[in-house]
């Protein structure tokens, strides 16, 4: 009867043990952050040595981080950007490769629309994401509470897997766009909910900023009028410091409720932008270019009393790096068909030969074949840049290190060409093993 006493209480004391060690486990998930800036240059942050710009809040970022100055985003325009940002893939996987369905010929945008064909064919697009291994879905199996905020081009907020969110269906994200320009509050009311709850929480805080309109207030807009000759350099400026500004008050609101060491912040753009100097516009060689004015963006991994600080001007990373990291420091596997790496292993990262990419049209020529679509493909290496265009402009080689804006292109010098022939033969072998759209 003593035995089986002792016995009975053994298990019982082993079963609650187990939970209570899984409840403490849970407990100590870290939350996460994702801050996404929308149109910003690479160059175009204090931290990065602009000698005009302001960015105080994203500076105390990366000082207190790791600091990945040579990061890129796949492609350069933002609908499949942040599809492969939140999936961790390629968009010719994710198959989110442009922004908007076909449009038909004659008909402008504003009516399309409108059309029932249009929503028929962004209900493709969103289905394709409802499939995809996105962040909020896979976080979720830990206990994660998720909250969409801002930029989200695919449907409801649910389509991504968030559990709340703040897009309903509109093309760029409706009531989501509110955040940062409008309000901060629905972040709020989400943290005291995770409080409440007792949850660890996934945040996507992707505001468009500096994004245009460029209409920052005025105390923005005053501290860049007399340092260019262009209100349009000054009003996207403007909006630069806007968009780090409301980064301020999310980073002082995590600090005010005491989660600064509970919560890893990870901070990267969905594509670059090179202002116009006469219109609203973007200049040549930056959003949706293969070039690294659209391509290429800082990324920073914070996670206060975790991780040492540390600037990496030498390796480049990809945004498509960040899932795995995320999921690695949450307790999870990344998926397969997740192609990054973990930015918190050094050796990974110094020993990575390559990155690859690829750039679509704005608008989709085929909703379900990517190489429909696809404009250029490229790859960087040892700091030497291919660029495959599936047009007949010929392919372009640049060497990063000495020619950081992409002006000599040394495929076409007839001194270099021979010299390079056959560093371009091995790139695009490589190239084509990572994506052929021959062999789809």
């Amino acid at each position: 009867m003593k035995t089986t006493y002792l016995l009975t209480t053994f298990w019982v004391t082993l079963i609650i043990s187990f939970f209570v060690s899984l409840l403490h486990a849970v407990e100590e998930r870290p939350n996460i952050v994702l801050i996404i800036s929308d149109d910003q240059h690479w160059g175009d942050y204090s931290f990065m040595g602009h000698s005009v710009l302001k960015t105080p809040h994203l500076d105390r970022l990366a000082e207190q981080g790791l600091l990945f100055t040579r990061g890129y985003v796949p492609s350069s325009l933002c609908c499949p950007s942040l599809a492969s940002l939140i999936t961790g893939q390629y968009p010719h996987q994710h198959r989110i490769t442009s922004n908007d369905p076909p449009l038909p010929e004659g008909m402008k945008k504003s009516e399309f629309y409108k059309t029932q064909a249009y929503h028929e064919d962004r209900n493709i697009m969103i289905e394709q994401m409802k499939k995809a291994p996105t962040l909020p879905k896979l976080l979720a199996k830990q206990g994660y509470l998720s909250m969409q905020t801002g930029k989200w081009w695919l449907g409801d907020y649910s389509s991504g897997g968030f559990t709340h969110g703040m897009t309903k269906g509109g093309r760029h994200g409706d009531e989501g766009l509110k955040i940062g320009r409008d309000t901060m509050q629905p972040i709020i009311d989400f943290l005291d909910l995770a409080a409440k709850e007792n949850k660890p929480f996934f945040l996507w805080y992707a505001p468009m900023l500096p994004h245009d309109p460029h209409d920052p207030p005025e105390q923005f807009l005053n501290n860049y009028k007399d340092k260019t000759s262009s209100i349009q350099q000054a009003k996207y400026w403007g909006n630069v410091e806007r968009f780090d500004e409301t980064c301020g008050q999310l980073l002082a609101e995590l600090d005010r409720r005491g989660l600064n060491e509970k919560t890893i912040i990870v901070y990267v753009c969905d594509n670059g932008w090179i202002q116009n100097q006469n219109n609203h516009g973007f200049a040549p060689k930056s959003k949706q270019s293969p070039y690294d004015g659209g391509l290429r963006t800082p990324i920073i991994v914070r996670w206060t009393g975790h991780l040492v600080p540390n600037r990496n001007n030498i390796n480049p990373v990809s945004s498509l790096d960040i899932a795995p990291t995320l999921l690695n420091l949450a307790g999870l596997e990344r998926e397969a068909s997740q192609h990054g790496i973990n930015l918190l292993d050094s050796n990974t990262v110094q020993s990575r030969k390559a990155i690859f990419g690829e750039c679509f049209t704005h608008d989709f020529v085929d909703l379900l074949r990517p190489e429909k679509n696809l404009r250029f493909r490229w790859m960087l290496e040892d700091g030497w840049k291919l660029i495959v265009p599936q047009s007949d402009k010929g392919t372009e080689l640049y060497y990063l290190p000495d020619d950081p804006n992409e002006t000599k292109n040394l495929a076409k010098s007839q001194q270099q060409q021979q010299q390079q022939q056959q560093r371009i033969e091995l790139m695009l072998f490589k190239l084509n093993s990572f994506y052929n759209p021959s062999k789809p």
